[in-house]
């Protein structure tokens, strides 16, 4: 019996994979809520199995539309930092309460969030961090445990890039090349682990054309989006996922 069979399944299933769509189109942070999402309606493990073929196809579009446009110093320092935080996601998987991770991520994120929109309010200029790179390798391991375990990497990323002001595109291509390179880190967990039995590989195909719409409106709409915008409006979610992080673990 298919995944999608079920009406309720399916919708949320669809709007998970826009989410996803929309932070693989820039919107970096929000696609933290797909999994948990996803996770409403089936296994933990199968939801979470299930997006990562959508994420790398995802992938591609994204990294296409922004190859022209990204920091290779960021990426050269978040990198290894990523690959370590995989690592350690794939041997602690089982040994991980998810719910309580989540809160935590959330509980920053939403602190983070309203930080950088108080300290940043009425438009007042702030200097650009210059923290050096071995915080950014701090991040990124931070950023590969709990993609690894959740999808859920963006806000690390976030926290440590957001601060560096860099132009809007060249934000969203960092993070389209640095996340397609750890996405295709998580594979090699996931097929250890059995994780796409036949079920899950047919319903994911059966979503990526939705999951290939949603990236490219976003894209095209982040494209002409005025600079100044972006990053209030990545604040500003940041703010309500952090919330919803916040709340979901809580009340698991």
């Amino acid at each position: 019996m298919s995944l999608l069979a079920d009406p309720a399944t399916l919708a949320v299933l669809v709007v998970a994979v826009i989410l996803l769509g929309m932070a693989k189109g820039g919107l970096a942070g929000v696609g933290a809520l797909a999994t948990p999402l996803a996770a409403l309606v089936l296994p933990p493990a199968t939801a979470a199995a299930l997006l990562l073929p959508i994420l790398i196809v995802q992938d591609v579009v994204s990294v296409w539309a922004f190859r022209k446009t990204w920091d290779g110093w960021i990426i050269g320092w978040m990198l290894p930092g990523a690959a370590a935080g995989v690592a350690a996601g794939w041997f602690y998987a089982d040994r991980v309460n998810e719910a309580q991770l989540m809160a935590a991520l959330g509980a920053i994120t939403l602190a983070f969030g309203l930080y950088r929109l108080w300290v940043e309010r009425g438009g007042r200029i702030v200097a650009a961090s210059r923290s050096p790179g071995w915080v950014g390798t701090l991040f990124g391991a931070a950023m590969g445990f709990v993609s690894q375990i959740a999808h859920a990497g963006g806000p690390p990323f976030q926290m440590w890039v957001t601060p560096r002001q860099l132009p809007h595109l060249t934000f969203i291509g960092t993070s389209a090349i640095l996340f397609a390179i750890v996405n295709w880190m998580k594979v090699p967990a996931y097929l250890a682990l059995g994780a796409f039995p036949h079920e899950v590989v047919v319903a994911a195909l059966l979503l990526m054309p939705l999951a290939i719409v949603s990236t490219l409106v976003t894209v095209r709409w982040l494209k002409r989006m005025d600079p100044a915008r972006f990053y209030v409006i990545v604040y500003v979610l940041m703010v309500l996922l952090g919330a919803k992080l916040l709340w979901d673990g809580v009340s698991a």
